[in-house]
């Protein structure tokens, strides 16, 4: 089943989706405190993957790590996450209009009026949220610890 149905069906039957986005590219903690707290404010918790090409103009060269088949895989893998929509480019808001969440969701390291999608969201009564995070961790952190624990 495509996605758009699967959506519609959710849709259909009164289910409240949330969305967020993000390149998710060395799963750790942080992540999987932030996806369940994200799942916690719906029924459905729909994740926007950057593509590799995206990663790549947004963090450089370098980046990703793990291919997007990769990290789909891993994403769709955690309890938290119902459905997971690689995006090309650099932002989610075209796929933010198809899908129109109930919830849209960011870190806390965006603030609402910085977060892509919205005013579109709010716009049909919908809402933004922010999660605070509670570990202090990324995956640039990861590849800084790893690149300088080799030398």
């Amino acid at each position: 089943m495509d996605w758009t149905n699967q959506i519609e069906k959710w849709k259909r039957e009164g289910k409240k989706i949330v969305f967020t986005n993000g390149c998710f590219d060395i799963i750790h903690v942080g992540h999987i405190d932030y996806l369940e707290k994200a799942k916690s404010l719906g029924d459905v918790l729909i994740v926007g993957l950057n593509s590799d090409e995206s990663i790549k103009r947004i963090k450089g060269k370098d980046r990703p790590v793990n291919i997007q088949e990769y990290r789909k895989r891993v994403l769709e893998a955690l309890k938290p996450v119902d459905l997971v929509i690689i995006f090309e480019e650099d932002t989610p808001e075209r796929l933010i209009k198809e899908i129109k969440p109930d919830v849209l969701v960011k870190g806390g390291d965006w603030s609402v009026e910085n977060i892509v999608g919205a005013d579109f969201v709010r716009s049909y009564g919908g809402q933004v949220k922010t999660i605070d995070f509670v570990y202090d961790i990324s995956t640039t952190k990861i590849i800084k610890k790893v690149k300088s624990s080799g030398k």
